[in-house]
């Protein structure tokens, strides 16, 4: 049956004042941060809320950022047991020519996959990614290609590789979002292996070069710091992908194209500071929590109540004094049967200056169908409404 115009579904935005009193927050504009870096990515992990996205969709060079690529695939073949961390691979002339960054092999070396995840994470090795490339794939060019694939299956849409090591290439390319992205699966996928990065000291063989030192220079700082990875190049300037806890929270940031090494250290730390500093962690609603309610089309019962499908909390400015904007979309009525659980619309949480968080509203309880009485009473309220128009219509003529 046709439902009249007047009995048509529509989509109700409603503002979710219930939520907004239960946890009286105040949630301000957010404090301005303006970064030196000509491209930056700043990532609340726990919360799932970007801080700072600033040039963060645009393809760059990555410089020795990329080499996390690197490390992920080698990281990947451990958790699929291809490799073992005592495995060793031959090291080419073309490794040992590369140039750069150095773990300082030679032909006669077969490193294990341990001593190399060190070397590329510290030494920053160049002649490291080559040996593990050709190690996996057979050659570096197939393990680009390899990289680029398991780049967009991971969600990094702006990112392809030429090498794996970041030498300059005008087709090896990435975001600072992308960075960070694969930093978060680094740090979420592979936490046996995410020690290596707070690693300070490595040389391989004893063979002690001036680069031994890793060159995070936030590591030791006593700001919560263990990762990730610098980079720099004449066309990409100095970069840092990196990470941070404090307390229960952990960010990850992305910089590129800072003018000097010292500069590059000042500005990490700023961010670093910044994100914890400006802005606090607020529960804005648990699961099961009644946001709306909705009619309900031919069901046995009238209404069915919205609730949220999880624990939600928000990262909003510390010092802010407007008010949280929280809406729950859905259509009304909805046709019975109503599964519990079942998906029925949508709330969107609004901080300024912050993306808008959403959150799936499920259906609290079940809804049966109507019996054959009370649909036929329906259809024939309908079939009245309808007779009723069209001769209001046709008096009006």
């Amino acid at each position: 049956m046709k439902k009249s115009k007047e009995e048509e579904p529509m989509t109700f935005r409603k503002l979710a004042w219930a939520i907004l009193a239960a946890v009286a927050i105040a949630a301000p504009a957010r404090a301005q941060f303006d970064t030196s870096a000509t491209s930056a990515f700043v990532y609340d992990i726990g919360t799932e809320t970007v801080l700072m996205a600033k040039q963060a969709d645009v393809p760059l060079p990555p410089a020795s950022m990329s080499k996390l690529m690197t490390l992920y695939m080698l990281f990947d073949a451990l958790r699929d047991d291809r490799v073992s961390m005592d495995t060793r691979f031959g090291v080419s002339s073309r490794a040992v020519a590369l140039g750069g960054s150095s773990m300082y092999l030679t032909e006669a070396d077969r490193p294990t996959v341990e001593e190399l995840i060190q070397g590329i994470i510290v030494q920053s090795g160049n002649d490291a990614c080559v040996v593990v490339a050709e190690g996996l794939a057979g050659s570096e060019e197939a393990f680009a290609t390899m990289m680029t694939q398991r780049a967009r299956e991971i969600g990094m849409t702006q990112s392809t590789f030429a090498n794996a090591s970041g030498w300059p290439n005008p087709q090896h390319r990435m975001s600072m979002h992308d960075l960070g992205v694969l930093a978060t699966h680094l740090i979420t996928e592979f936490p046996e292996y995410y020690g290596y990065f707070a690693q300070k000291t490595f040389a391989f063989d004893g063979r002690v070069p001036a680069n031994h030192r890793n060159r995070n220079p936030l590591l030791g700082l006593g700001i919560g710091a263990d990762g990730l990875k610098t980079g720099h190049t004449t066309e990409a300037g100095y970069g840092l992908v990196g990470s941070a806890t404090q307390g229960d929270r952990r960010i990850v940031f992305v910089i590129s194209g800072i003018d000097s090494e010292k500069a590059r250290a000042e500005e990490a730390e700023r961010i670093v500071n910044w994100a914890f500093r400006q802005f606090v962690e607020k529960q804005i609603v648990s699961r099961g929590q009644s946001v709306a309610t909705a009619d309900v089309w031919l069901g046995a019962e009238g209404k069915v109540n919205l609730v949220a499908e999880r624990d939600t909390g928000m990262l909003v400015p510390a010092l802010s004094q407007d008010s949280i904007a929280a809406e729950a979309l859905f259509t009304s009525p909805i046709e019975a049967p109503i599964a519990e659980g079942q998906e029925l619309g949508t709330l969107v949480i609004r901080v300024e200056g912050l993306p808008d968080t959403e959150m799936p509203l499920l259906a609290d309880r079940s809804v049966a169908a109507a019996g054959f009485v009370p649909r036929l009473r329906t259809a024939a309220g309908v079939l009245l409404q309808q007779v009723i128009g069209a001769a209001g219509a046709a008096v009006s003529e």
